[in-house]
């Protein structure tokens, strides 16, 4: 698989296969891959929580908030055999730094290139920034110098997602229609600035 189509392919994915499980070691490899991603002057404040068993990923989830451009009616709760195997919470160490808010670009490429990681091994996820962080931080044993930045689902996806060009003067949301998740993006021509 070529970067382009690592990059194509990971999408933003809200079901998955909970019967095939994401072990520790996984986790812990996906670690060690974004442990060399850059770092704001090199200071590294970012730690990770990991979860990869039912019982916490179910306390987990339970204070989670998934796609919110869709309606109920187009997204409904996902059913317990399609909910995510497992958690990463990403949080800075405010002993390695205090000001945790200069880290929020290391945030985007950490959590980027777990995402990617994630797919190269046949896995995929959702970024997820609406969730309860006190009751998620205190759930993964991440309190007090910790803040929490944002909170990664991983798992097999179940679950079809296309992109496709925004139209000319289009809406930029995501939609569902027939189970099938569309992701408008614009093209390139639009993004490069003449």
């Amino acid at each position: 698989m070529t970067f382009f189509d690592l990059v194509k392919k990971s999408r933003s994915y809200r079901r998955f296969d909970a019967s095939q499980a994401i072990t520790k070691e996984t986790l812990v490899d996906l670690i060690e891959t974004v442990r060399f991603t850059p770092a704001t002057v090199n200071i590294q404040p970012l730690k990770y929580a990991l979860s990869w068993e039912k019982p916490l990923n179910d306390k987990i989830f339970a204070h989670t908030r998934w796609a919110g451009l869709l309606t109920k009616e187009e997204f409904p709760p996902q059913t317990e055999e399609e909910q995510p195997t497992a958690y990463i919470l990403i949080a800075a160490d405010t002993e390695v730094n205090a000001n945790a808010d200069t880290f929020k670009i290391d945030v985007g490429i950490c959590a980027q290139t777990i995402m990617l990681a994630a797919v190269e091994k046949g896995f995929g996820g959702c970024m997820i920034g609406s969730f309860d962080k006190k009751e998620v931080s205190e759930l993964m044993g991440l309190t007090g110098r910790y803040v929490p930045m944002l909170l990664l689902a991983l798992g097999k996806p179940n679950d079809t997602v296309v992109t496709e060009d925004m139209p000319e003067g289009g809406a930029s949301a995501y939609y569902r229609v027939n189970g099938v998740q569309h992701v408008p993006k614009r093209t390139a021509a639009e993004l490069i600035v003449d």
